[in-house]
């Protein structure tokens, strides 16, 4: 029977004998590791396996795949004995949501390109299979690849961090639109019907006429209007001399003027066909000192906060357990892999409010 073996903080463990930490995991202590405490991070500690076995609860699964198309077809592929369709696509938007301060999944995405999720599987009260919590994801993209492992700090309001402990939250977005308002799908660099295309001073989203526009960060809008081959346009001012355009926009979000403050996220606009424009889509730029930046460059913010002193190693601990899960899964014959096992909370099948909680 294959095990896990993770590092549980002693606050966890099973104090009232029933062989379920506070944290829902069924577990044994190390018969080897017992006798001794180990003291990491600051926090005592102690070693528990975890089972791989079948029981009824919450099981955590490790899905990778290779992607041909997209990253939905990829996973619909992989995980179509694990997930209904729904929680597969839904896979997919998390995914896109937990990256999207580092990766635009519209642009970034390349054919063979790979992907690896650690899953909590569930079941609802009427019984259907449901993603309870993501709990880290990888993508190996061209030469580059970015890791996420899923952490609860006390000093950071982030819940995702990178491989160097770094918070994924960056001071802008990758991308104007939110991806699951445009299509269930996640295309290549050029999707033949919601794909972008880049021109020498920015980039197109082609979307649905009236999709909502999002601030790509935190700014005060210095222009709005027609603005000639833009059609209705906006110009956000953020910091560091940055200014982001949005462009053939059909309108602008009510109560929006020249002055106003916008947070990242928000919706400023939405898409339309004004100036020159021969179908709906979305112009994107990127200024920066007045000079014209390409987006992907300008937007590749790494410097997230990172985790410090104790939360440091803990964090650690944890991403070394996650990413060896998720090999384990690449490497194995068998796909997706089975990797733990927990009851469910009497009263909540989930345990949580949803993936990445």
């Amino acid at each position: 029977m294959p095990v896990l073996a993770f590092v549980e903080p002693s606050v966890a463990s099973d104090a009232d004998g029933d062989g379920v930490t506070d944290s829902g995991i069924t577990a044994t202590p190390s018969a080897a590791l017992t006798a001794t405490q180990v003291a990491v991070a600051g926090f005592a500690m102690r070693p528990v396996v975890v089972s791989a076995k079948r029981m009824d609860g919450v099981d955590t699964v490790a899905l990778s795949g290779t992607i041909t198309s997209s990253l939905y077809s990829a996973l619909d592929k992989v995980g179509e004995m694990e997930f209904p369709k729904s929680q597969r696509r839904s896979l997919a938007w998390h995914l896109a949501d937990i990256f999207e301060y580092r990766v635009d999944m519209s642009r970034d995405l390349g054919k063979g390109d790979k992907f690896y999720v650690l899953v909590e599987r569930a079941q609802d009260a009427d019984g259907k299979v449901i993603i309870n919590k993501i709990l880290g994801a990888k993508l190996a993209l061209h030469n580059e690849s970015y890791e996420a492992v899923h952490f609860k700090s006390k000093g950071n309001s982030a819940e995702w961090f990178d491989g160097a402990g770094k918070s994924l939250t960056a001071s802008f977005l990758r991308a104007p639109l939110d991806f699951r308002r445009i299509t269930s799908v996640f295309g290549l660099r050029e999707h033949p019907i919601f794909g972008t295309w880049r021109n020498h001073t920015g980039t197109d989203y082609a979307a649905p006429m009236g999709t909502p526009v999002r601030a790509i960060g935190d700014g005060i809008v210095v222009a709005m209007g027609r603005m000639g081959g833009y059609g209705n346009a906006v110009d956000v001012r953020h910091a560091n001399g940055y200014v982001s355009r949005y462009g053939h926009l059909s309108r602008f979000a009510k109560g929006l003027h020249q002055g106003s403050h916008v947070s990242m996220g928000s919706t400023i606009a939405y898409v339309g066909m004004t100036g020159w424009a021969t179908g709906p889509h979305l112009h994107f730029e990127i200024r920066v000192n007045g000079v014209a930046r390409d987006p992907r460059v300008a937007l590749r913010d790494k410097a997230g906060a990172p985790l410090t002193g104790s939360e440091a190693a803990l964090f650690q601990e944890i991403r070394e357990h996650t990413m060896a899960a998720l090999q384990e899964d690449s490497t194995s014959t068998k796909s997706p892999s089975q990797v733990a096992v927990r009851p469910a909370t009497a009263g909540n099948s989930t345990g949580n409010d949803g993936p990445g909680a």
